[in-house]
């Protein structure tokens, strides 16, 4: 286990803790504010990285195919929540969780029909592929540098909004005071429809970010949907900054821990049982770690104001 190989899977689980932070904070905004379960927000996700891929075709630019892909990620977030999840924001979760499982099958399908079933790839931009020379024998590629300093620029972004902006004033307020706010004249349904959107907007970024890494396929955001929602378990639901760390801790904790799980159980037993536990412990670390948490902080580490 050498320093160089600590520091690289530090940096990539980072770039995983960004990533899910994209996810999770519209998630745990849409969840905080219209006490909503959007399973189908990890679709979001996927549709953004296969948009990217069909602009970029049309294109041949990056950052016109990124402005593109946002923007009709965002157009058809809207239009889901005014055909169908405006309508469930009164039902009981399990109508949410029922209805938007069924929008999750609907678009996996729909994707398949589109792009077909076979993994399709988004170029990395030219001037940002290669790698960069971090110290004496560590070099990084400069596409994962730009994830991780995008994620913490978006986080920043979205820190300032929420906390020193009239709608991230509502935002905070709608989180645990809704019917309260909406009795002060404030347009529910439309900060409902800003959240929703905005939350829409994150998750398609997250996945146009990492098409140019993994495979852009089917079901690709619905594993990543697991993950968000164990952040917002561990952040706090409805609180960014529980959000952001809590999305960094997991990303390490799963990065680290699958990465080195077999070598530290071969400092307590044979390689062949370290082999064989390390993986299926490592599998549970960030799941342990939300159980342990949820012990001491039943609300988790960060939780709004008011929960």
């Amino acid at each position: 286990m050498s320093v160089t190989l600590v520091l690289v899977q530090i940096l990539n689980g980072l770039q995983l803790g960004v990533l899910l932070f994209l996810i999770a904070a519209g998630l745990t905004l849409v969840f905080g504010v219209m006490d909503f379960i959007n399973l189908a927000h990890g679709v979001q996700y996927m549709l953004g990285a296969y948009l990217a891929v069909a602009f970029f075709g049309l294109t041949g630019n990056f950052l016109a195919a990124l402005m593109l892909a946002l923007l009709a990620a965002l157009a058809f977030g809207l239009l889901l929540e005014f055909l169908v999840f405006r309508h469930l924001y009164d039902r009981d979760h399990l109508d949410q969780v029922v209805a938007t499982f069924g929008i999750i099958l609907l678009l996996n399908h729909g994707v398949r029909l589109l792009w077909g079933a076979a993994p399709l790839t988004l170029p990395v931009p030219e001037a940002l592929t290669g790698t960069v020379v971090l110290m004496n024998g560590l070099l990084y590629p400069v596409w994962r540098i730009v994830i991780i300093a995008t994620g913490l620029a978006v986080a920043g972004g979205l820190y300032v909004l929420v906390t020193y902006t009239r709608i991230g004033m509502l935002v905070r307020a709608g989180a645990t005071h809704a019917r309260v706010v909406s009795a002060l004249g404030v347009n529910i349904e439309r900060l409902f429809m800003i959240v929703f959107g905005f939350g829409t907007m994150l998750a398609a970024f997250a996945g146009i970010m990492i098409a140019p890494i993994n495979s852009v396929e089917p079901g690709m955001g619905d594993n990543i949907l697991i993950l968000a929602f164990v952040v917002i378990v561990i952040g706090g639901i409805g609180s960014i900054r529980g959000a952001f760390i809590a999305a960094l801790l997991i990303g390490l904790v799963d990065t680290l821990g699958r990465s080195f799980s077999v070598d530290i159980l071969r400092l307590m037993m044979g390689p062949s049982p370290a082999r064989m536990a390390g993986p299926a412990i490592a599998s549970m670390l960030i799941y342990v770690l939300m159980a342990v948490v949820l012990y001491l902080r039943p609300a988790g580490l960060f939780p709004a104001k008011g929960r």
